[in-house]
């Protein structure tokens, strides 16, 4: 199967530099976000897809909602491609990264889960991928998602995770 993955598209919270983990919340695509998801959408025009998974974030499915203009497959959410829990709703990401300075990987602030308890639980739904039927599939979810998907496809190291940085809509290739 092949996976497009990508980031959602820019965001009113981006702009704000505030960290966003509660699908209730009103974050949504700016307008920078929308032609973002636009030109994924022209890149992403010709590939078959198939499906469309988002995660339960609506600024996920704003952006899938775009790119699949030309596709008019089914989307759909799953917990496992939420964002990860911070523990920091609405705080800047500064508070965020402040918190988890001293270890990236394992420190789980409260209220929230550690970058290995997240890597779980993406690969769980990755996991959940084997055995469908489909051959090409389009993720939209999160930075930290695509940190994780890209260290396991590409068999990185998990102290590698944290280094990387991904923009929003940018679109990533992985098989399984």
């Amino acid at each position: 199967m092949k996976i497009f993955a990508l980031r959602h598209g820019h965001t009113n919270y981006n702009q704000l530099g505030l960290c966003n983990g509660d699908p209730t919340v009103d974050v949504h695509l700016t307008s920078t976000g929308i032609g973002q998801a636009e030109a994924a959408a022209e890149v992403l025009k010709e590939e078959p897809l198939e499906h469309i998974f988002v995660s339960q974030l609506p600024r996920t499915r704003e952006t899938a909602i775009i790119i699949n203009r030309f596709h008019g497959v089914g989307i759909e959410s799953h917990p496992g491609l939420n964002d990860i829990v911070t523990g920091c709703e609405g705080q800047p990401v500064s508070v965020y990264l402040s918190k988890i300075a001293k270890d990236r990987l394992r420190t789980r602030p409260d209220n929230g889960e550690s970058l290995l308890d997240y890597k779980a639980r993406v690969l769980g739904f990755v996991e959940s991928l084997n055995g469908l039927s489909f051959h090409t599939v389009a993720l939209v979810a999160h930075e930290e998602t695509l940190r994780i998907l890209y260290g396991h496809f590409r068999g990185l190291k998990d102290e590698a995770l944290a280094s990387l940085n991904f923009r929003n809509c940018q679109i990533l290739l992985f098989e399984i």
